[in-house]
């Protein structure tokens, strides 16, 4: 070797040296730091109170109470709204009702036999086009209700670059529905699907007669672990609306078998009075759903473990809104759902379309490997407008210059910092179920009813939440102070939607 080349030798012997000794001791390496994986996993119609770690005893739930023990529970977590379409508008856009473009739900008109919701528009920016921008691939697997296929709405047309599941809700009363929607096209999954809704008043009642070929709950996870398998060398956001436990009950047989038969032997069957399916189980049937959508997220957590994601994944679960409501008979509610056997919504007031505690607080876990401490509580009121501006902080991503958006970041709190202050009451201004107001300030909440009926709309509510969680105590006229205050944030803050009209509101804007 001549001395040209040993000199480089060893040139190149102390490079590689002290490059090794950098990595060791942390210093500057050419590799940029990773950006989090984001799994953003929605629950339907699940209730404060159906889960392990949220006090229920009856349903098992081992995956979602283990994600709990390994991150943060939030205690005062709102939905957007207290159904489902408008709540994933909010929870997508970072806008409350008071400014959402959706506040309702609403076919979109196109004369199908499943239309699909009514759009958002093009102008409207989705967190999946911020996540999108700033570099990340984003899947959404499970149930959309934001705009047909190939209209503003569509997902592929807001941020996304696969989605699979059920773009419109009313499709998704069935789990096994004659098609799902793959991108922009419908895929064909059952050659004899089962209807969401049926009566049976007489005769017996099994729980095959409806089941078909495809399960649409397995078809959907399958397709999801596909895109982490696809993309789990880069960046990605995994957004799971899953539609468990939403009714009709149609709950795979082995999951029926594990819950107890003298639930239903008290009870006995449903046969389809307050809607969709009957079932001969309704109370073991309901607890499966919760459990098959728990054995689901469970899946999903080993998947990223099997790939060494698990460090880099923020992982939140939560739910679109609370427990279905009751009909008639106050122990049989939507679809046969147990919901009051089970104390879905834990003692709060409501269900499902109401914005009372039980309509719009919801389970909220978020697990973040080095980020959060384990089996951490945390108490502070939060709701679906914050996760924009949270997910943008974590993602490294803009905020979009030109839109209003209406949450805190959430991000320290998380990681156990100091909370943030909210300079503006929470909100909610929903069209449906003849018009609710709700807002919260503080240990303050108003609620006003009935406020579309032209005659006598329902008179304000108000509730110190710190003192009266389930608010059995209106002390609306002890302070109508606290309640014009805050009903003057209301209508100062909140715009016309003319697609979604609160005519008693509309009328006092300038």
């Amino acid at each position: 070797m001549n001395k040209t080349s040993i000199a480089v030798a060893i040139i190149f012997s102390t490079l590689c040296f002290q490059s090794v000794a950098l990595a060791c001791i942390g210093g500057p390496t050419n590799q940029p730091e990773s950006k989090p994986n984001i799994v953003f996993i929605l629950a339907d119609d699940l209730g404060y109170g159906e889960l392990g770690c949220y006090g229920q005893e009856k349903i098992k739930t081992p995956n979602i109470d283990r994600l709990a023990k390994q991150g943060v529970r939030f205690t005062q977590h709102y939905t957007g709204a207290p159904v489902c379409a408008p709540a994933r508008c909010v929870l997508m856009t970072g806008q409350h009702l008071g400014h959402a473009e959706i506040r309702g739900n609403r076919r979109s008109g196109n004369g199908r036999v499943f239309p699909g919701q009514f759009p958002i528009t093009d102008e409207i920016v989705t967190i999946a086009e911020v996540l999108k921008e700033a570099g990340y691939t984003n899947g959404a697997f499970g149930k959309w209700g934001l705009g047909p296929s190939n209209s503003s709405g569509s997902p592929m047309k807001q941020g996304f670059d696969r989605f699979y599941g059920y773009n419109c809700q009313r499709n998704a009363h069935s789990y096994y529905p004659p098609f799902l929607d793959s991108d922009e096209k419908e895929i064909r999954i059952n050659k004899f699907p089962i209807p969401g809704h049926h009566r049976k008043p007489k005769g017996e009642i099994l729980a095959e007669d409806f089941r078909a070929e495809n399960y649409a709950p397995d078809l959907i996870l399958k397709e999801a672990l596909k895109f982490v398998d696809k993309n789990k060398s880069k960046p990605f956001f995994l957004y799971l609306p899953f539609v468990e436990p939403h009714v009709a009950m149609q709950p795979p047989q082995e999951w029926l078998d594990r819950y107890p038969k003298q639930w239903d032997e008290e009870n006995g069957v449903y046969r389809g009075q307050n809607g969709y399916l009957p079932h001969p189980r309704p109370r073991a049937a309901y607890a499966s759903m919760i459990s098959d959508l728990d054995e689901h997220v469970g899946t999903v957590l080993d998947r990223l473990e099997k790939h060494g994601l698990t460090e880099n994944t923020i992982v939140i679960f939560t739910s679109d809104n609370g427990p279905t409501h009751g009909g008639r008979d106050p122990n049989c509610h939507t679809g046969g759902a147990a919901c009051t056997f089970f104390n879905s919504n834990a003692g709060l007031k409501g269900y499902k379309g109401s914005c009372y505690e039980g309509g719009i607080r919801v389970p909220c876990i978020v697990r973040w490997p080095g980020k959060t401490k384990p089996e951490t509580v945390c108490d502070m009121p939060s709701y679906f407008p914050d996760w924009f501006p949270t997910l943008t902080e974590i993602a490294g991503a803009k905020t979009p210059e030109n839109q209003q958006l209406d949450g805190i970041n959430l991000t320290g709190v998380i990681q156990g910092k100091p909370v943030p202050q909210r300079n503006e009451p929470m909100i909610w201004d929903f069209a449906g179920y003849s018009g609710i107001v709700a807002i919260r300030d503080g240990k303050w909440k108003a609620v006003r009813t009935k406020v579309n009926r032209k005659n006598n709309p329902g008179d304000w509510e108000l509730y110190d939440l710190d003192a009266d969680r389930n608010e059995t105590t209106n002390l609306a006229a002890q302070h109508p102070e606290v309640v014009e205050r805050l009903e003057k944030a209301f209508i100062e803050t909140r715009t016309i939607e003319p697609d979604f009209p609160l005519p008693l509101y509309d009328s006092m804007a300038d």
